[in-house]
C-alpha cells in the first residue's frame, strides 16, 4: 500500500504547477459564477410597490383592501413581484337612481424612481387589471362585493425599463363609474 502512495505523492509533485492551475481555474470559476448569480438574482426578485387610488362617480366603495385617509380613498397594492398577480377586494355600492352596470378603468399610471421623480417610456402593456364583477346591472343602494387582479408582466423589455430608470415605484388611478348599457 505505501508503494501506491508513494508513487502518487511523486506523480502529485511531478504535476504541481497543472494541478495548482486547476485548482486556481476552478476557485475563479466558483467565485464568478456567485458574483454573477448575486447580481442576477437583484433582478429577477424584483418587486415594485404601488398604491392604486380610486374615484368613484354614482357608486360608493367600502371595507376590504381599501383605505381611506385624507379624503382620498386608495388600495395598497403592496409589492408586485414581476411575472406575479395580486387580488384586492372590497365593496361597491350603487348611488344612481336608475339600474346600471359598473364599469372600471386604469388611468394616470405613473413609474417613480428612487428621488420621487416621474419617470416616462412605458406603457400600460405590462399592467393589467381586472375584476371579477360579471356585469350584472345594480339598482339603487345595490352593493356588490368585488375582487380587482393586478398582473404586472415580466418581459424583458419592461424589466430592462425599470433597471435602467432606477424605477421603484409606480402608482395609478382606478375609475369606477356606472353605466347605462
Amino acid at each position: 500500500m505505501s508503494k501506491k502512495f508513494s508513487s502518487f505523492i511523486k506523480a502529485v509533485n511531478s504535476q504541481k504547477k497543472i494541478i495548482l492551475l486547476i485548482i486556481v481555474v476552478v476557485m475563479i470559476t466558483i467565485i464568478l459564477n456567485t458574483a454573477i448569480s448575486m447580481w442576477l438574482s437583484r433582478f429577477h426578485n424584483l418587486k415594485v410597490p404601488t398604491i392604486g387610488t380610486i374615484y368613484v362617480i354614482g357608486v360608493e366603495v367600502h371595507g376590504g383592501n381599501i383605505t381611506t385617509q385624507n379624503g382620498k380613498t386608495y388600495i395598497d397594492w403592496s409589492a408586485i413581484f414581476l411575472g406575479e398577480s395580486t387580488n384586492r377586494s372590497f365593496y361597491v355600492n350603487s348611488t344612481s337612481n336608475v339600474e346600471v352596470v359598473l364599469k372600471l378603468e386604469m388611468a394616470s399610471l405613473t413609474f417613480l424612481d428612487s428621488d420621487g421623480n416621474n419617470v416616462t417610456g412605458a406603457n400600460n402593456n405590462y399592467l393589467n387589471l381586472t375584476w371579477d364583477y360579471n356585469n350584472t346591472p345594480l339598482s339603487q343602494y345595490d352593493e356588490v362585493y368585488v375582487t380587482l387582479t393586478l398582473s404586472v408582466s415580466s418581459d424583458i423589455d419592461f424589466i430592462d425599463f425599470l433597471v435602467t430608470n432606477g424605477v421603484t415605484g409606480f402608482s395609478f388611478d382606478l375609475h369606477i363609474y356606472p353605466s347605462r348599457e
